[in-house]
């Protein structure tokens, strides 16, 4: 997600029963950063910086829910720094490597987990921002520049997944999920990329923004749902029978909420019922969920930022849509997902930056 300039934070709710219940939210989440000060801002990540005290003082427990999953001991770190926009983080399980994009640079960076070592993976990259991988290990990419979605294959070849809809050019596909039962693809396609020259090509958007699922025997597309004004992170529920899309409307639209939906995936192909999971509103202010992740027990762990200090980082949702804990960044964060050997580090692109903390629970999908 991109070109959020001069935003305005819209927190009115849609429902007076969503404002209810959002106010009791954001009651209980001021009483919890009340007890605490965010160091996000002037804490020093460098190589030698000064150990943090434990334990990690911006990883911040709203809600009694989100303690089982905060470790005492362990610090948020930051693996790399030197990026423009950083997204799309994808964790490679057989390579033991976290692969992201830096869109600006056109790009795409690899962190090895056995040494720390950062690398250029590919150049150029097609000014790519989700990326992920397929159950059968290979990597697919949301390419602005090219406005397509693609999978780079064993041998190395490029293939295109998807580039449009009903005749006209894709706006800039930007996240995906693979479905591990059928090995569908689901994307989103909100248009950053073709809004600028900076993270692609400058163009007109043809079409509606929407949700789509490429069909991985047949390669047909379908689009899912349009009922979303610019469909941005997405993700799947532990049991694959909801799906989860940040809306980040509100950069282009007035009226957009600032929010994440969810849906119903019936027969694994189509959704229903779209409502509201959460907003992203906290302590009177709004910004923005970007990529979104669930871990194993339903939780969903979304990028946030567009505030400032206190609110930029990762906001973590329990199932029923209550924000329950924090993790504060001195950088807008913009991806997040789950990796490590035991799958139980978070990683998170934030900005400048690649940052890493572990967590007491494993994320649900394999990227």
């Amino acid at each position: 997600m991109t070109d959020f300039i001069d935003v305005k934070c819209d927190t009115t709710s849609e429902t007076d029963q969503s404002a209810a219940q959002l106010g009791r939210r954001s009651f209980l989440a001021s009483a919890a950063l009340a007890a605490t000060s965010s160091l996000a801002i002037g804490r020093d990540y460098g190589p030698d910086a000064e150990p943090v005290r434990y334990p990690d003082p911006d990883i911040v427990v709203l809600d009694p829910r989100f303690a089982k999953y905060k470790l005492g001991n362990t610090p948020i770190q930051r693996l790399h720094r030197g990026t423009l926009w950083a997204e799309g983080p994808a964790w490679n399980g057989v390579g033991r490597y976290l692969l992201w994009s830096d869109i600006p640079n056109n790009v795409q960076h690899r962190w090895l987990e056995e040494d720390g070592h950062t690398s250029v993976f590919r150049n150029p990259a097609g000014n790519s921002n989700g990326n992920t991988f397929d159950y059968s290990g290979r990597q697919i990419s949301c390419q602005h520049g090219h406005r397509r979605v693609v999978r780079y294959e064993h041998d190395g070849t490029v293939t295109v997944l998807a580039d449009q809809w009903q005749g006209k050019p894709l706006n800039a596909p930007n996240d995906a999920v693979v479905h591990p039962d059928d090995g569908a693809i689901w994307f989103t396609d909100p248009g950053y990329g073709s809004l600028m020259n900076y993270e692609g090509n400058k163009g007109k958007l043809e079409i509606k923004e929407a949700v789509y699922r490429i069909d991985a025997k047949s390669g047909k597309m379908d689009l899912v749902t349009d009922e979303i004004f610019k469909p941005n992170g997405l993700c799947f529920s532990p049991d694959y029978k909801k799906l989860y899309v940040a809306d980040t409307g509100a950069s282009h639209y007035p009226n957009a909420p600032k929010n994440i939906k969810v849906w119903d995936i019936v027969d694994g192909k189509r959704l229903a019922n779209g409502r509201q999971f959460t907003s992203m509103e906290l302590n009177g202010k709004a910004g923005f969920a970007d990529g979104i992740r669930a871990d194993e027990d339903g939780n969903v762990w979304a990028s946030a930022g567009w505030v400032g200090d206190g609110y930029d980082g990762v906001h973590i949702f329990a199932p029923d849509g209550t924000r329950i804990g924090q993790i504060r960044l001195p950088e807008i964060c913009s991806n997040v997902c789950f990796g490590g050997t035991k799958r139980n580090r978070l990683f998170m692109t934030a900005s400048q930056s690649l940052y890493a903390v572990y967590v007491e629970t494993k994320g649900a999908h394999i990227s």
